[in-house]
């Protein structure tokens, strides 16, 4: 059974930083890409960022690039999001994703 677990959101304040973890299983991790989406109240996915199978491929949506750092862990089939300088429009339901799946999301939250 695939399984996506997703830790690490919570308030922030503006300017402020967060690490997103995503434990993957079910599924041989180290071969396959990985992606976190977000969904902010009211609106629809957004992509976020995407890593390769051997982190050799790094790409970033531009409302993110520059603050977000995406990272990977094939011995511990987890992924990570690296969350600097957030802004309250990062506000939004974090999901790591592969392939069609997606665990259940941790909330990110950026206000003072």
């Amino acid at each position: 059974e695939v399984q996506l677990v997703e830790s690490g959101g919570g308030l922030v304040q503006p300017g402020g930083s967060l690490r997103l973890s995503c434990v993957a299983s079910g599924f041989p991790f180290s071969d396959y890409g990985m992606r976190w989406n977000r969904q902010a109240p009211g609106k629809g996915l957004e992509w976020v960022a995407s890593i390769s199978s051997e982190s050799s491929v790094k790409t970033y949506s531009d409302s993110v690039k520059g603050r977000f750092t995406i990272s990977r862990d094939n011995a511990k089939t987890t992924v990570y999001l690296q969350m600097n300088s957030l802004e309250p429009e990062d506000t939004a339901m974090y999901y790591c994703q592969w392939a069609d799946r997606r665990g259940q999301g941790t909330q990110v939250t950026v206000s003072s």
